[in-house]
């Protein structure tokens, strides 16, 4: 007896598990359905990894960036600082050759470009921008700019 109600049957890869990316679209098929809903299924697909989620944290010396993409090297991701202080991280996963002799069961890594684009504040310095790479972890680091402490004059009070 399957946990997932019958009207899932035949969307999910695998009815026993909840966690799969073939999530049953009540809107699959109507004409003005959101527009994942109109590609093929190998471009829903690459969807996941089109959307790459980033941190971003802000310390006091500088803006840190951290993405996790597992099977790229540093060769196919990119890096760059556009006018107007945006910093844009992009690149691709190439799929995998198929051979005519293979059988897949199940294809779950995604794969494609993805790029992702934050506007960075004014106390950027992007200038100075470093990227990283280790072990699939890129970790892109904007110092800040030093803050200017307000001049505090004291004022002598007379009388």
């Amino acid at each position: 007896m399957s946990l997932i109600p019958s009207f899932f049957r035949g969307r999910r890869s695998n009815d026993f598990d909840p966690f799969s990316l073939d999530v049953w679209d009540p809107f699959q098929g109507f004409p003005f359905s959101n527009s994942l809903a109109n590609l093929p299924s190998s471009a829903r697909e690459t969807s996941t990894f089109a959307n790459t989620r980033i941190d971003w944290k802000e310390t006091p010396q500088a803006h840190i960036f951290t993405a996790d993409l597992p099977g790229i090297n540093k060769q196919e991701v990119k890096v760059e600082v556009e006018e107007g202080r945006v910093l844009q991280i992009s690149g691709e996963r190439s799929k995998e050759q198929e051979e005519k002799n293979d059988k897949w069961h199940r294809i779950e890594r995604s794969s494609g470009k993805f790029m992702r684009r934050f506007r960075l504040p004014e106390n950027a310095k992007v200038d100075e921008v470093k990227a990283s790479m280790e072990n699939g972890v890129l970790m892109v680091t904007v110092p800040k700019m030093e803050e200017k402490k307000p001049e505090i004059k004291s004022i002598e009070i007379s009388g």
